[in-house]
Parts: C-alpha cells; structure tokens; sequence
C-alpha cells in the first residue's frame, strides 16, 4: 500500500519545508510511514497558558502557547525565546492565503544554528483538544521527517485543514481507512502511525494580539531574497526581539 499526497498539497506542505534549496525540493510519496494537607487547601487555579511577545519591524504580535497540549514542542519553542534566538531573524517565507514564516534566518539570510530537533507531536496535541491549522494558530516548520522540527514556525492566515495530523482509526489491522479520496483495508496500524504524509504540522499556540500585524506581513510584496527563488518579502519584516510575558 503506498499513499501519495496530491502534487498541489506536496508542493504547498513543501514550501514549510526547511534547510537548504535541495531539502526543501525533496518530496516524500511513500508510506513507509501536592500531597493534601489538612486543612486540605482550595483547588489551584489552572497554570495560566505562556505568551511571548513579537516585536517585528511591523509591529508586535502576542502568541499565547499550550504546554497542556503540545509539552515538548512549547518547551522547544520557549527555549530558544530564552536563548535570544528568534532575536534579529526575518519573516523569510511570505504566502498570502496560506501562512507566514520565520525564525530560521537573518537579513543576510544565514541560516542561525539549532538544537536537536523536537518529537512531533501534533497527534498526540489534538487528541487532548489542541487547536487545528486554522487562521491565526502558530505551529513547527519541518522538512519531510516528521520530527525534524527545530526553530522555525509559521502563522496560518488562512484555514489549512490538510497540515493537520490525520487521526488513525482504532484497530490493528485497521480495517478501512480514508485519505484523500482513497479508501484503504486492512492496514497494519504500525504502517499508518509512521507515514509520513498522516504526520502533519504541530500546532502549539495562537495570536492573541496583533493578527492585524500578521495581516500586514501577508500582504507585502514578495520574490526572490537570498537563496529563495520566491516568496521572501521585499520589504524585509525583522523579528527583533521574542519575550516571554509573565501570564
């Protein structure tokens, strides 16, 4: 059994893809894929969800992030907001009606170093109620390896249900599965948690103030910019400084 993405969805899911020229050509097809006290106290309030302020050339976006839902990759998010990573990096990747991305270059289009990438884990996000790829939610951009996310991430400016994780259904084998108009019988479950193409993008947050910044960005105008043949803003959009808001 072998399920290949449509060419209109690979190319678009390919333009998050990160790394150099090459990698980002490459298409994947296979599926290879507190102990009480007495008097016991009142209930604490549920944690208050983290924010991190953008401060850009265009103005400030505020994400709100979800660590109950997406742990690792809001820890990996956070992370480099402490290292000062994001701070100086461009909005490189610009799509009206499709998203926005940055925090991976320069404005001399260096590529800033990373850590070890961060497990995928946008399945296990939306079965504990995550959010989707719909407008204004924030997620990991990726190569094709599921889990090679590491710093950069996009903002969805429009609602793109296809880089949402495919739920598998229960079963081993799993005896019908749909995608993309195909119908599929009998497929070990294993085969199905490890395509690939089912993984989809890990949404871990929200804008929460300044989607009308976002709005900007997607507008300008856009075309080659360093090694990118398209899609970089003419007009460079800085990200000059990432920090953490103390909810």
């Amino acid at each position: 059994m072998t399920i290949t993405p449509t060419s209109a969805a690979r190319r678009r899911v390919l333009r998050l893809a990160t790394g150099s020229a090459a990698a980002m050509a490459a298409a994947s097809t296979g599926l290879a894929w507190a102990q009480a006290t007495t008097p016991s106290p009142a209930p604490a309030a549920a944690a208050a969800a983290p924010r991190v302020r953008l401060q850009t050339s265009q103005g400030d976006i505020v994400l709100e992030l979800y660590p109950d839902k997406a742990p690792r990759t809001v820890e990996n998010f956070l992370q480099y907001v402490r290292d000062k990573h994001y701070d100086g990096t461009i909005f490189h990747r610009v799509i009206d009606n499709f998203m926005v991305q940055g925090g991976g270059f320069d404005d001399k289009f260096t590529q800033k170093p990373t850590r070890a990438p961060v497990r995928h884990e946008g399945r296990e996000a939306l079965e504990k109620g995550g959010p989707r790829n719909t407008v204004g939610t924030v997620a990991m951009a990726r190569t094709n390896d599921p889990h090679s996310a590491s710093a950069q991430f996009f903002i969805n400016v429009k609602d793109n249900a296809f880089l949402d994780p495919t739920p598998i259904p229960p079963g081993d084998p799993v005896p019908r599965f749909e995608f993309r108009g195909r119908t599929f019988e009998n497929v070990p479950r294993a085969n199905l948690l490890n395509a690939p193409e089912l993984f989809g993008y890990t949404v871990f947050g929200r804008v929460v103030a300044g989607m009308d910044v976002v709005n900007k960005i997607k507008a300008l105008p856009t075309g080659r910019g360093g090694p990118f043949p398209s899609d970089v803003p003419q007009t460079a959009v800085l990200l000059q400084s990432a920090t953490l808001i103390t909810p």
